[in-house]
Order: C-alpha cells, then sequence, then structure tokens
C-alpha cells in the first residue's frame, strides 16, 4: 500500500523534499505556517531551483489551521521544523499519525528524544539532514544541493522498529544519500559538531559559509568552537562517527575529526552563495536555533566541569544580534575572538 505521506514544516528544505516525493509519484500533504508560502503553492506549486535543472511541482498545501480539519492519518510525518519547535510541533501532528505511523525528526539538534516523549518510541525515527538551501520569496527554493549532493542519516530510537527504518530510507532516497546507522543519537551529535562549527559562527558575521571561513582568524575559531563539541559528545558517551558519506578512517583521529567535517561540508554540500539557516532567520527577523547547537555544547561541558569558551563566545554574539544590539557583520570576528579567549 503507498503510504499516506506528511511533511511538517514545508520551508527549504521541507519544500524541496516534498517535491521530490511527489515528483518520484508520492501522496505528500505539505503542513507549514508561513501563509504567503502557503498561498503561493497552492497557486503556483513549489519551484525548486537548483544549480543543474529546476524542478516545478504541484503540491497539497495545508496551514497549521487546517490540521484540524484531517479526517485521516499519516503513515509517516518527516518533520522539519525547528528543533526549538518540535515538542509542540509533534504534539499538533500526532492525532493525525497512524497507530503504526512513523514521525521522523528530519532535522538538526538531539530532537529524537522529546519527539519519542509526546509520540512513543516506537513511532519515532531520527534523522541528520544535509541540504544546503535558501527560501526568500514564497513557493520559490534556492537548492545549492541537489539530490545528487544530499546526505542523510536514519536511525530508529527503538529496536522494534528498526526493521522499518529502510522503508524510510527509501523515501529519503529521492532526495539524496541515505544512511541508515545503529546510533542515531551519536550521528545527530556528530551533525551538531559540524553545525556548531559554521552555522552560527558564520552567521554571526553576516556572510556565506565559505566568504567568512576564508577571514583571517575565523577558520581557527570555528574550528574550536567544533572541537569543544566533539569534547562535549566524548563525555556523553557518544562515539566519533562518520557522517556525510565519510569513512570510519576519515574521522579516526580526534585531533582532525572536525577539520574533515569542515573540509567536507564546504568542498562537497555548498556554494560561493549559500549563507545558513541562522543567517537566514536573521535576515527574516526570527529566533534562531543557537540555543539548540552551541548552546548546547555549553551545557553538555558545564555539566562535566569543562568550560567552552568558543561556543561560550558565539552563544553571547548570537544573542546580542538576537535582542537587536548587534547586527550581524564581519566585524564580529573581533569580538568572537576575543571572547573565545583567542
Amino acid at each position: 500500500m503507498t503510504p499516506r505521506i506528511a511533511v511538517l514544516g514545508a520551508g527549504a528544505n521541507g519544500a524541496a523534499i516534498g517535491a521530490d516525493l511527489v515528483e518520484a509519484g508520492h501522496r505528500v500533504s505539505l503542513v507549514e505556517q508561513w501563509p504567503e508560502h502557503v498561498e503561493a503553492m497552492r497557486a503556483r506549486g513549489v519551484r525548486i531551483e537548483m544549480p543543474d535543472r529546476t524542478l516545478q511541482a504541484d503540491v497539497e498545501v495545508l496551514h497549521f489551521c487546517d490540521v484540524a480539519t484531517l479526517r485521516t492519518r499519516f503513515d509517516v510525518v518527516l518533520m522539519l521544523m525547528k528543533a526549538y519547535d518540535s515538542v509542540w510541533a509533534a504534539r499538533l501532528i500526532e492525532p493525525y499519525l497512524a497507530a503504526d505511523g512513523l514521525l521522523v525528526g528530519v532535522q538538526n539538534g538531539m530532537t529524537v528524544d522529546g519527539i519519542a516523549g509526546v509520540v512513543g518510541p516506537t513511532r519515532t525515527v531520527g534523522c541528520v539532514i544535509e541540504i544546503s538551501s535558501m527560501m526568500f520569496e514564497p513557493g520559490v527554493v534556492e537548492r545549492h544541493s541537489g539530490p545528487d549532493r544530499s546526505w542523510f542519516a536514519l536511525g530508529a530510537v527503538d529496536d522494534r522498529v528498526r526493521h522499518r527504518v529502510p522503508d524510510v530510507a527509501a523515501l529519503l532516497a529521492h532526495s539524496g544519500t541515505v544512511a541508515v546507522v545503529d546510533d542515531i543519537r551519536a550521528a545527530k551529535w556528530m551533525k551538531l559538531v559540524s553545525n556548531a562549527t559554521t552555522l552560527v559562527t558564520t552567521a554571526i558575521l553576516g556572510l556565506p559559509m565559505r566568504e567568512a571561513h576564508a577571514l583571517p582568524g575565523m577558520r581557527e575559531l570555528m574550528l574550536r568552537a567544533g572541537q569543544e563539541a566533539l569534547d562535549a559528545g566524548r563525555l556523553q558517551g557518544f562515539p566519533v562517527l562518520p557522517i556525510f558519506g565519510l569513512n570510519a578512517a576519515d574521522v579516526d583521529d580526534e585531533a582532525t575529526a572536525v577539520e574533515v567535517l569542515l573540509d567536507t561540508l564546504l568542498e562537497g554540500f555548498v556554494l560561493d552563495s549559500t549563507k545558513t539557516t541562522i543567517l537566514q532567520d536573521w535576515m527574516k527577523g526570527r529566533h534562531s536555533e543557537v540555543d539548540d547547537i552551541n548552546g548546547e555544547v555549553v551545557a553538555q561541558l558545564r555539566r562535566h566541569g569543562v568550560a567552552a569558551p568558543a561556543n561560550g563566545a558565539v552563544v553571547a554574539l548570537a544573542h546580542e544580534i538576537e535582542s537587536g544590539r548587534l547586527g550581524p557583520d564581519p566585524a564580529n570576528l573581533r569580538l568572537l575572538r576575543t571572547k573565545a579567549g583567542l
């Protein structure tokens, strides 16, 4: 039987994945909270602009306020909400998830346990996502890494549903390369290591990732933030795992693992113009996931009595930007390095 699929959170990445599934012939409902985006997709479909082609797809779209009108349940929900929205979004969709359905947290951050607390561990699948995309116009996605250059990792949080993870992998395979992992929490922490290295650090400078990385002194700051995140993972008992399609040998030296992740991301997954999701949030006047990424590193190291000067500096400046007291600017690099003790 063809599964009934929902994409909960149809922003840049969600809309791109939804369009891929529609193109592959699946029945998909996009559930989105941005009214203008919903109306644009209803009127004109969604357009996914990639470096090598453009995908135009007619999609079924629901606004969040329409969810209460649903009379059927979904077999698979791919949730692409911000990490801090995970729990309430899971509660929103739980009544419309089939009794044996799966809610897949296709997100940054350590969200799997929060989701499992709402829908139950036997209906929860964790996911690591690596797609580079931007969206500033309703109904139009700039996808910088197409399906041939996007990557996912999937894993169950309960052994009773491990046998069902390949079915979800087959769906996401329309959008990128998919790995099935035994320890999804460890895999998600490795993605958090990469995110702590790049997402907020470069956003604070108000620049695309590659441009920010090229500034003198920036790489050192980025690697320091990533190393603190890697250290925090090890203190929690997480093994150092390969992501982004790397092999175990690529990250077996913990002294160079963060550098390998950074270079793999910059060389294989982003374009010169790619801005992080954090910077896009700030450009739109929105709250970011800094507390779920760099803030989580600070919190985990603090629990073990370890300082996190680089991530602490990133969190402090990000909060200054979100309060309106500071703007994203290349001049912030000096502040970052000073606060980080570099």
